[in-house]
């Protein structure tokens, strides 16, 4: 039994190892993905496009692995929390590694277009601080650091005044007529693609806070959903 133990912790280590090598990479893309698109480097986009194939095997291998080991080893408490975390934090990661693709895709879409100055400054902004959002969410997984994991979301609140504002100059170049509709409607979605890089690393804080605590994001919706029903009732 002893044994069994002992090989279920190293199993449940080496997956931990590989969600923080699968984190490393797509805080490596995120620059890459934006380098792509200032630079309307069409080979770089066509590279980062084929190469999605790699972040998703592995997510596929490392979740069966987690599948595998809740069937056969039935973990309780917090080995069950680790499992299931890893499961959740396995997919906000190959999510992530898409929107970068995204990226990609929508820089070959403009392709040929010039981005206003100020757009591009704003774009290096809101990549500097997605990529940063990414960082802290997995050093706080990786040093099982519940305090980092829980101010993430709080980081997340300069990238979604970025992207407003980002949005917003979008309105105005093309009211300039400094920016073609097409660009802008481009552009508009890639700053979502940023916004929403920065939400999954919210959720892989989330996870981690999960992982350690036992805490669920969820709760306080079902709380304030609950509160409502008793509201309801009582009125």
């Amino acid at each position: 039994m002893e044994e069994l133990r002992r090989t279920f912790h190293q199993e449940l280590e080496a997956l931990r190892t590989d969600v923080v090598r699968m984190g490393a990479q797509v805080i490596e893309k995120i620059p890459r993905a934006t380098q792509v698109l200032l630079a309307g480097d069409l080979e770089g986009a066509d590279l980062m496009v084929q190469a999605d194939d790699e972040i998703d095997a592995r997510a596929v291998d490392v979740e069966d692995r987690c599948f595998q080991m809740l069937a056969l080893q039935a973990p309780v408490a917090g080995d069950l929390r680790q499992l299931v975390a890893i499961i959740k934090i396995t997919g906000e990661l190959e999510r992530s590694a898409d929107l970068t693709v995204n990226i990609c895709k929508a820089a070959r879409r403009i392709y040929g277009h010039n981005i206003d100055p100020v757009l591009r400054g704003l774009i290096s902004k809101m990549s500097d601080q997605a990529q940063q959002l990414y960082v802290a969410a997995m050093e706080a997984f990786e040093s099982n650091d519940a305090a980092k994991a829980a101010a993430i979301d709080d980081m997340d609140s300069f990238l979604d005044g970025l992207q407003r504002q980002f949005v917003q100059e979008i309105f105005e170049s093309h009211s300039r007529e400094r920016i073609d509709l097409q660009v802008a409607v481009q552009l508009a979605v890639v700053a979502r693609f940023y916004e929403r890089i920065g939400d999954h690393a919210v959720n892989v804080g989330d996870r981690t806070r999960f992982l350690l605590t036992g805490w669920m994001p969820e709760l306080k919706g079902a709380a304030r959903f609950n509160a409502k029903q008793e509201s309801d009732e009582n009125a």
